[in-house]
């Protein structure tokens, strides 16, 4: 079976690999099996993408286009960690949509190898959750943060493509998406007097690490600042127990 004759052979091939890459459990996907279902000559996939690998690149460089699209795809509320949930939401939406797309973006993952898509994906949370550091709204560092949730987040998104459309249940998204920033929120930070001052002492510190690297302060020299920097990551990333 191939794609739609009428649709371009770049198209073709793209939706091909794509499809072949998702179903095929890790095994090698050939030129002649992506071919076949494009309806196009081998040529005809060198001519665009120079090899198989180049297609493979082009596969997931498109799917990230997309994804970045639809994760900047909305006004910021002034709430950083309300856009970190339309963020994750966003992100479940996209996986369910694509499925086939969405696991060769995050699905083929090789022990100790880690994908530059996922770097990039965590930079995109990052992002955000850095306004958050700023506004002093996290007791965690944003880099830890962002791994965190998206780590989360694609192991939702696996498990809800995993199972029938009819039975998944989308509230399992929510609740993980909740628990998640609850635990990286300064808002959960609660306990004894003494835990408290520890936690706002944190918290911080983190937010004045953010808005420091954020504002590209000249302030202080580049020596002063990235002793500062080292000082206040050791305060946000000490035990509050």
């Amino acid at each position: 079976m191939s794609f739609d004759g009428q649709l371009p052979p770049k198209i073709r091939l793209l939706r091909a690999a794509a499809e072949l890459l998702a179903k095929s459990g890790g095994a090698a996907v050939s030129t002649r099996q992506i071919t076949q279902l494009a309806g196009v000559t081998a040529p005809t996939l060198y001519h665009h993408f120079g090899d198989k690998e180049g297609l493979f690149d082009a596969v997931v460089a498109a799917g990230f286009e997309e994804y970045v699209a639809g994760e900047r795809d909305f006004a910021p509320s002034g709430h950083p960690l309300e856009d970190i949930r339309r963020m994750w939401d966003n992100h479940v939406q996209f996986g369910l949509k694509q499925p086939e797309l969405y696991l060769v973006m995050f699905g083929n993952i090789r022990p100790e190898s880690r994908p530059a898509i996922v770097a990039d994906a965590e930079a995109l949370m990052e992002e955000m959750l850095n306004k958050a550091a700023v506004a002093g709204q996290l007791n965690v560092q944003p880099r830890e943060a962002a791994r965190s949730i998206l780590a989360a987040n694609v192991g939702v998104t696996l498990m809800l493509i995993a199972e029938p459309a009819a039975e998944r249940n989308l509230e399992l998204s929510t609740m993980t998406r909740d628990a998640m920033i609850f635990a990286v929120a300064a808002e959960q930070a609660g306990g004894t007097s003494e835990d408290s001052g520890k936690s706002s002492v944190v918290v911080a510190a983190i937010a004045l690490n953010a808005a420091l690297q954020a504002s590209h302060s000249d302030q202080l020299s580049s020596s002063e600042l990235k002793l500062f920097l080292e000082w206040l990551h050791r305060i946000s990333t000490s035990s509050t127990s």
